[in-house]
């Protein structure tokens, strides 16, 4: 494969005139873009340029609303809404959490409930604006329907993300983490099937509920929870709280995030805010170091995400990059 090394601000450059260029705000196109950044700089290869063609074919199809203006509300004293008009999770994001962060300085606690949107693509990007502004967040949301449940051979839930972010007490973040409830991205699996590459047992079951290691069959049958039933419990959870409790669609109503045309995503994101102090006081941060402080003792352990590098480029497909301009109509 041949690569480029591309700087961090083209990638969000390049993105934010392709994506204004098929038809979105430039404010809007500014948040996406931004975390199609940052999902290159943390290597996060599926939540970053690998959406951006489909995201500009769905703002041509209108499958994704480039233009929408988010409404935020509070139906409950620390209960925030955001509704997406069928816009982009980044934007509505962006316009709920200053209020959502005004609500949880006062009450210690709110929740914050993105309804109608599209794909978030990486839910621990949100997570960690809100760690960044000084408070604990919890993140969920479901996808098209890939999972199916154990014993089962049918898809229920989506791959179905969790992400947590805690903050640190000097500023920034103490560490955190953003993983599906499935075995493994769907991404991974279509990533596969196009290098031609098989995929580890465990991934994914083929159309009669057999383990399989033919990506080909994987994308024909299901993927399964990570962890099996614990897992899928967790899937599940995601499912109640990023569908039922917005009032978003169900896995199992969504048709495939990528493609063109067809109805809009419609999904939900839950975020939890916690005030880390309200209860504890400064006891928190010292639990968190001694915590912190039992794992770094040990040489080759670390907490989730509390190591990263700052970069200011990165080294991407040189396919990649090509659509990326061309998208944008830059040579």
């Amino acid at each position: 494969m041949t690569t480029v090394t591309v700087s961090l601000d083209d990638i969000e450059s390049v993105s934010h005139t392709a994506l204004v260029q098929h038809g979105a705000d430039p404010w809007v196109a500014a948040e996406v873009a931004k975390a199609i950044r940052k999902a290159e700089h943390d290597g996060n290869l599926i939540c970053g340029l690998y959406y951006l063609e489909s995201y500009c074919l769905q703002l041509q199809t209108g499958r994704v609303k480039g233009s929408v203006e988010p409404i935020v509300s509070k139906p409950k004293l620390a209960s925030v809404q955001v509704d997406a008009g069928f816009g982009f999770a980044q934007a509505a994001f962006a316009k709920g959490l200053p209020v959502a962060i005004e609500t949880v300085k006062a009450s210690g606690t709110a929740s914050l409930a993105i309804c109608h949107a599209h794909t978030c693509t990486s839910l621990g990007y949100f997570t960690e604006q809100i760690a960044q502004a000084g408070y604990i967040a919890i993140g969920f949301t479901n996808a098209s329907a890939v999972v199916a449940p154990p014993g089962g051979n049918k898809a229920v839930i989506g791959t179905n993300p969790i992400a947590m972010s805690i903050p640190a007490k000097e500023g920034g973040v103490a560490f955190q983490f953003d993983q599906s409830t499935s075995a493994v991205a769907l991404g991974k699996i279509t990533m596969a099937k196009a290098a031609g590459t098989p995929i580890p047992l465990g991934w994914a079951i083929d159309e009669t509920g057999e383990p399989t290691e033919d990506p080909a069959a994987a994308l024909k049958g299901s993927l399964v929870s990570t962890g099996g039933y614990k897992g899928y419990g967790f899937g599940l959870m995601a499912e109640v709280l990023a569908a039922a409790v917005t009032g978003s669609v169900n896995s199992l109503d969504v048709a495939g995030l990528k493609v063109p045309e067809g109805q809009p995503h419609d999904l939900g994101q839950y975020y939890f805010l916690v005030d880390p102090t309200a209860v504890s006081g400064d006891a928190f941060w010292d639990r968190l170091a001694r915590l912190s402080d039992a794992v770094d003792a040990q040489e080759n352990a670390r907490l989730p995400g509390s190591v990263r590098k700052a970069l200011t480029e990165v080294t991407i497909a040189q396919d990649v990059w090509a659509l990326t301009q061309r998208l944008a109509g830059v040579s």
